[in-house]
């Protein structure tokens, strides 16, 4: 089965501006290696730029320069890599405990010569660090398993801060979490709408800080 790659939106230019060429090498990549390391299905690679690439790109928009950020279950490099490429002045880490998926991210990290990211091949309970600035997720878990999971990694920096990718179904997730984020201490979450009126689709996240 042939499969159509979606066409570069013209906004990818507006989001990874002078990084567009690590943009296109990475989504490139993305499509051609998802059937072998199990990165994406089928039918997302004809919205690949939209759905993955740039979707997960708007989120550099809430990264300061000269912070980090840690990237948990990366799989894909999503949304790591494309968050790295348009926030080259911060850094990136990217967590993913399956080998083939952790070589293949080293691999692309290199080939993009992207200096500002890291690959740490390990689940996120085993990363010792605990002074992120940031912490992402993408398809991860439901919010309240994923505030067990990147808690620790943001105790000890300055921001604190947890940015959950999520759909339409984010409030129901905030309300199952109500109890596990007074309890571990956090602000009341917001629920952010990024590429509103820019890009292809736009990009629904949970932002949350400890108090």
């Amino acid at each position: 089965m042939t499969v159509e790659f979606e066409q570069e939106p013209a906004f990818a230019a507006e989001l990874f501006g002078q990084n567009i060429d690590k943009a296109r090498l990475f989504t490139a990549r993305l499509a051609n290696d998802s059937e072998t390391y199990g990165l994406l299905g089928p039918r997302e690679l004809p919205r690949i730029w939209s759905r993955h690439v740039i979707n997960s790109g708007l989120l550099a928009e809430l990264v300061p320069d000269g912070t980090k950020v840690v990237d948990v279950g990366s799989g894909a490099g999503l949304p790591g890599i494309p968050m790295a490429i348009a926030q080259p002045n911060s850094h990136f880490t990217l967590v993913e405990p399956m080998e083939r998926r952790s070589s293949w991210l080293e691999e692309v990290i290199k080939d993009l010569g992207l200096g500002n990211v890291a690959v740490v091949r390990a689940r996120a309970e085993e990363v010792t660090e605990s002074d992120f600035d940031f912490a992402t997720a993408r398809a991860v878990a439901a919010l309240d398993k994923l505030l067990r999971l990147l808690t620790p990694l943001i105790r000890f920096s300055e921001h604190r801060t947890i940015i959950a990718m999520k759909g339409s179904k984010a409030p129901e997730e905030i309300a199952a979490a109500a109890k596990k984020l007074e309890l571990l201490g956090f602000n009341s979450p917001e629920i952010l709408t990024l590429g509103l009126n820019k890009a292809p689709e736009t990009a629904t996240v949970v932002r949350t800080s400890l108090k």
